[in-house]
């Protein structure tokens, strides 16, 4: 392989019959799909769309990109690829802190997990080696109990662990990754797949000194990431001690958002809710941090540390995300933010995502006062909120039927309408009625409702690059085509996506080109991230995916009015859904052959239902 960046090694593990392997990675299709989430999703639709989620058949992918573990600031990222047990899409989940720059160190850029193991084991990674080790003494314990026993055998020194805990291993459909940072590859049920597996966890004991990769252009790789540095040092998110996101994380915008009228409250009942500031990065801060923790390269530290020093919810846990304070605040009219940071912790030691678990909470709550369930689960209730998160992670009893995500629990008890989700997955915090793009984004994301495949909420909020009415539809399906193909690149690329908020696509398109010696323009750029995006969903499309109908929102948001100060809006997908058609080109949300052909995904012989090239 002539490209710098990449260790040309991937890792074939297959678990039934206990066989390691090793491949150097495709030139031409490093170039086409970049890395990371690109690749990852490539290697998935060759193996298949029709697999079922929970079958030997099914492949996992943990994916490093070009840039991973370089000096590049925030390229301490991975994504964990497989076809998603709560959605039946394609699925990418992205970890931070230092676990993939220590797979890049230990000479690693991915691995392909297939098969499934008859007993517990996990890998461990060192010097370009990986082994399959026995499990049975961890399989039954919390990730912080795994980490610590993997600290204890291997030493504390240059080592990383990404987990699963009891709830992956009990496959609860919405089960992540955690690793020795409290980071998460929390969405899309990646840890529910590793735990069918029985693949407990991975481990990789690397150091940084003479192991990172390096840029085929020095010098140019040398002034890119000079531009780089500058553009988020100066950036007004990403200022170090100064920017919103480094001095209160991404929990500083639970007041910024609550008071656009674009807080999900009380399951998306309402918009706007009184007692959010209890949640907010500020009120952590005054109240509870006790510093600020950074990934791999980063200069942001946008990770907060809290600590309850005392009390029955007493813990200290890293990433009091906006998402996860909201999903257990607002989202559940619970205020308390000793409480919240306690469930948020609770989630990171078994392995669960918070997201799904705070609606696997709030449509229970609103079942139960509208007599629709026995089950008791009142608004705001923590102590009944912690127990549950146990039963969920062990699958007990009602926590069971929670255990395989919110919308397949309404649907049955007779009231799918309740669930907030797309395709299966829940939406994060904001509410698609007080900020139009985002409400777009959920509905047509390839991995279910999520805001990170396309961020509208930069340009309808903060104004980056530029400000657009939130409140207007009109423009949204360009605008966000644009973010989701930029965001697709540098998922792919690996590099934090907090770095758009002050990186163009031309300091990517430098970044990248220095590292790897293959020139790139921004235009390049977004041509490759519109190629993953398109087969992404052809994927989908191939996995059943085929009608306008999978591109929608619940009603709740189409028809029921905000409040706040968005009060009276819905959503206006009629309007923005034929404008984002019409820009992707798609047909009734599938990619029409000729699309395929331009991008390069098939060849121009071959038809939408042969493999992709």
């Amino acid at each position: 392989m002539n490209l710098g960046g990449f260790k040309n090694k991937e890792v074939l593990v297959d678990l039934t019959n206990g066989i390691v392997d090793y491949r150097a990675i495709n030139e031409e299709e490093a170039k086409k799909y970049i890395g990371g989430r690109g690749l990852g999703v490539k290697y998935v639709l060759d193996n298949g769309p029709e697999v079922e989620p929970f079958s030997e058949e099914n492949i996992l992918c943990v994916m490093t990109g070009p840039v991973t573990g370089s000096r590049s600031s925030m390229s301490g990222r991975l994504c964990v690829v497989t076809k998603s047990p709560l959605t039946g899409t394609v699925t990418d989940s992205h970890m931070g802190g230092w676990t993939a720059a220590r797979l890049k160190w230990a000479g690693i850029d991915n691995i392909i997990f297939s098969g499934k193991s008859d007993k517990p084991i996990y890998l461990y990674i060192e010097n370009g080696k990986a082994e399959i080790c026995d499990a049975a003494d961890m399989w039954g314990t919390s990730t912080r109990e795994t980490i610590k026993l993997m600290k204890d055998k291997y030493g504390e020194e240059d080592l990383s662990v990404m987990t699963i805990g009891q709830a992956g291993e009990n496959t609860v459909r919405y089960a992540g990754f955690i690793n020795e940072n409290d980071r998460a590859a929390g969405r899309g049920g990646v840890g529910a797949v590793a735990g069918y597996k029985k693949l407990k966890a991975i481990v990789i004991k690397a150091a940084q000194k003479g192991n990172m990769p390096e840029p085929k252009l020095k010098d140019e790789y040398k002034s890119a990431n000079q531009k780089a540095v500058k553009a988020i040092l100066d950036g007004g998110l990403t200022a170090p001690n100064k920017g919103g996101l480094s001095v209160y994380g991404t929990n500083v915008l639970t007041n910024l958002i609550n008071e656009a009228g674009a807080l999900p409250t009380k399951n998306s009942q309402f918009t706007h809710w009184d007692e959010a500031e209890k949640h907010s990065g500020e009120y952590f801060n005054e109240h509870l941090r006790v510093s600020n923790q950074a990934c791999h390269a980063c200069p942001v530290a946008c990770k907060i540390e809290v600590e309850v020093k005392d009390g029955k919810y007493k813990t200290k846990v890293e990433s009091i995300e906006f998402e996860s304070a909201w999903t257990f605040g607002a989202n559940c009219l619970l205020s308390d933010a000793e409480a919240i940071s306690y469930l948020i912790d609770r989630c990171n030691e078994y392995g669960l995502d918070t997201i799904e678990l705070g609606h696997a909470f709030s449509v229970t709550m609103e079942a139960y006062e509208k007599g629709l369930i026995s089950e008791k689960l009142n608004w705001g209730d923590a102590d009944a909120m912690v127990e549950l998160a146990r039963k969920v992670a062990f699958r007990e009893g009602f926590g069971g039927i929670l255990a395989e995500g919110p919308a397949r629990a309404t649907a049955s008890w007779g009231a799918p309408e309740l669930s907030m989700s797309v395709k299966g997955q829940s939406i994060p915090a904001y509410d698609p009625r007080g900020i139009q793009g985002i409400g777009l984004g959920y509905a047509t994301s390839n991995r279910g409702a999520c805001h990170l495949r396309g961020y509208t909420v930069a340009s309808e909020i903060a104004g980056i690059p530029e400000p657009t009415d939130r409140l207007k539809p009109e423009g949204k399906g360009e605008l966000l085509k644009i973010f989701q193909d930029m965001l697709s690149f540098s998922d792919s690329m690996n590099i934090c996506k907090f770095s758009s908020f002050s990186e163009s696509a031309e300091n990517y398109a430098e970044q990248y080109s220095a590292m790897t010696g293959i020139p790139m323009t921004a235009d390049d750029v977004m041509k490759a991230g519109e190629r993953i995006y398109n087969l992404e969903r052809y994927y989908n499309n191939l996995a059943g995916f085929d009608k306008r109908e999978n591109d929608f929102l619940p009603k709740r948001f189409t028809e029921e009015p905000a409040s706040g100060n968005s009060a009276g809006v819905v959503s206006r997908m009629d309007i923005m859904l034929d404008e984002y058609y019409q820009a992707r080109g798609w047909k009734d949300g599938i990619v029409p052959e000729e699309k395929l052909r331009e991008l390069g995904i098939i060849s121009p012989e071959a038809t939408s239902d042969q493999p992709v090239q």
